[in-house]
């Protein structure tokens, strides 16, 4: 008699958790145990910050970082500082205007560290230098001095605009541009994040922030993706005098086409993942089942 084959648990299309850790883990453990699948679509929320810092585990963090270094990826910091640049930012300390500059003026040397994933420029340069060649720093020819708010920055028209008075439909920075980014290529690497809008409630004094990618790779940039997007918020609220309490998170499609290789990294970081699953489940139940 043939026994009845166990269909597969179905995919958590939702996943919210005060700690980015732990969020992450979740759709982490998800996809490594289901080769081939991908998750579409997911839809993650992090609500745990302190001081406008989002909450997470070491154990996690430095499991990853390994584990992508291992297989030949960049480390969590550095795809988060493509979202905002952290170490730029401390530097400014607490200037916004010198931070633009700043890295404006570096962007080439940016771009120029990695030219092949950056030539088609950098999530904060499209962010506050929209219609500027990412590889010289200066105005592409076909954008007109004055035709862009803000000569294209678009975080410093929204934060000088943030206030009641302002509809919140205009808090939204696009990414996404046509005439640069819809071409024919096989394999597009920038830009997988299109969109971020801040959502600002004046009455608790409290800021959302929302981003969406067409599609994401989990293991290479979801977590540094998060963390990137955390930080702009946490900037953009430190700006406006509000609170960071969520940033949300939609990917069309979040796969795992780069699956890091057997190994101890590997292992270690299903661990490190399965420990703080199972550390923040309050109804004792186990997750998916990684060694069928």
């Amino acid at each position: 008699m043939m026994s009845k084959r166990i269909p597969p648990m179905p995919i958590e299309h939702h996943i919210e958790d005060p700690n980015l850790s732990v969020a992450w883990s979740r759709a982490f453990l998800e996809l490594i145990s289901r080769r081939g699948e991908a998750i579409v679509p997911l839809t993650l929320s992090i609500t745990g910050f302190t001081d406008g810092v989002p909450v997470e585990d070491d154990g996690v963090r430095k499991a990853l970082d390994t584990c992508l270094i291992a297989n030949g990826h960049q480390g969590v910091g550095t795809v988060a500082n493509t979202i905002f640049p952290q170490s730029l930012w401390r530097q400014a300390k607490g200037d916004r205007k010198r931070l633009f500059e700043e890295y404006l003026v570096n962007l080439p040397s940016y771009v120029a560290m990695d030219p092949h994933k950056n030539r088609n420029g950098l999530y904060f340069a499209r962010m506050i230098a929209s219609g500027v060649d990412p590889k010289t720093g200066k105005r592409l020819p076909e954008i007109p001095i004055g035709k862009l708010p803000e000569q294209g920055n678009q975080l410093e028209f929204l934060i000088q605009r943030c206030k009641r008075s302002t509809r919140r439909s205009m808090f939204q920075v696009g990414i996404f541009d046509p005439a640069r980014d819809h071409i024919g290529g096989a394999q597009q690497g920038f830009p997988c994040l299109q969109h971020v809008s801040f959502v600002p409630d004046y009455d608790r004094g409290t800021l959302a922030v929302n981003a969406f990618y067409a599609t994401q790779q989990l293991f290479v940039k979801a977590y540094g993706n998060y963390l990137g997007l955390a930080r702009l918020g946490a900037f953009f609220a430190e700006q406006t005098g509000l609170t960071p309490v969520r940033v949300t998170c939609f990917a069309g499609v979040e796969k795992l086409d780069q699956r890091p290789a057997c190994g101890p990294a590997l292992g270690a970081l299903i661990a490190a993942a399965r420990a703080v699953v199972c550390g923040a489940r309050h109804d004792g139940g186990a997750p998916p089942n990684l060694d069928g």
